[in-house]
């Protein structure tokens, strides 16, 4: 019974990151539907999709109705001060995962063939609304999606489970919130991945306010250099490897190996940092606030 109770309360914690995930996707996709069906030409969604995301944010932190989950609700959503050491530690690490899983995913859409990405074509929006969709796409995700399922969901995940297998869990409700853009498993490879670096970044740091700057990065990257060219690129089995899939294998190698030294090196700075503080940390496990 208590096992089967673990588990409900482990897919609860991966719907809630579904829902405040959503709670940001639906609202953007109906708010820039609206406008590009009245006016393509002026952005003027991003204002009341930008108020809408200051308010989310602020109800996930405590504000509102109900009072009595106030401090659930701000335990929960993780956005705790995090220390100048501890910060710099975990944007250099995100950068060098970041770079690695661009390769990575270049290299897997030479080797497998893959639908391009089906929210990179900005060649249907006038330029202002491309760089709308870019900004605000950049904004919405990291926002939601890290106090989703790096705050709510991950934070309850590891009331069950040991950080580790905490990062696992949330990373794969990750990569299943993300099959819209496709099920060739190397996308879903590259997003489970990308979960499993957001998701020791939120908790090394015990913060999302860690996360989501690299959260921010990544999708920039994706969004201007990445998905706009899978549709162009063509597969090894038929054109053979040219330098730039050698380049892209190099680097996904090179920075992966340069961001996993510096992950160690962060979870070493946050168990000093958190000793120092009268904190405790043992490997990834960080107690939330």
């Amino acid at each position: 019974m208590q096992r089967f109770r673990r588990i409900l309360r482990s897919l609860w914690a991966g719907i809630l990151g579904f829902l405040i995930a959503l709670a940001g996707s639906v609202v953007l996709g109906a708010l820039l539907t609206i406008n590009l069906k009245t006016s393509p030409r002026v952005p003027w969604w991003t204002l009341p999709m930008a108020g809408y995301l200051w308010l989310l944010w602020r109800y996930l932190g405590g504000s509102g109705w109900p009072r009595g989950t106030s401090e659930s609700r701000r335990c929960s959503r993780r956005a705790n001060p995090v220390p100048a050491r501890i910060l710099g530690w975990a944007l250099l690490a995100g950068m060098l995962a970041v770079a690695a899983l661009a390769g990575l995913w270049v290299a897997l859409s030479q080797l497998v063939k893959m639908a391009p990405n089906p929210f990179s074509d900005y060649s249907r929006y006038p330029v202002l609304m491309a760089v709308s969709v870019v900004v605000m796409g950049s904004v919405n995700s990291p926002l939601t999606e890290e106090a989703g399922f790096r705050g709510y969901c991950q934070t309850w995940l590891e009331r069950e489970f040991r950080a580790p297998v905490a990062v696992a869990f949330s990373s794969l409700f990750f990569m299943l919130f993300h099959v819209n853009q496709g099920l060739e498993w190397p996308k879903l490879l590259v997003f489970y991945l990308v979960g499993v670096t957001f998701g020791a970044i939120a908790c090394l740091a015990n913060s999302i306010l860690a996360s989501i700057p690299v959260h921010v990065l990544g999708d920039l990257t994706f969004f201007i250099f990445i998905w706009p060219r899978d549709a162009a690129r063509r597969l090894v089995w038929d054109t053979g490897a040219d330098a730039w899939f050698w380049i892209h294998v190099a680097q996904a190698i090179v920075f992966a190996g340069l961001a996993i030294l510096t992950f160690r090196r962060l979870a070493r700075v946050s168990r000093g940092v958190r000793a120092s503080a009268g904190g405790r940390v043992s490997g990834l496990q960080v107690n939330s606030s």
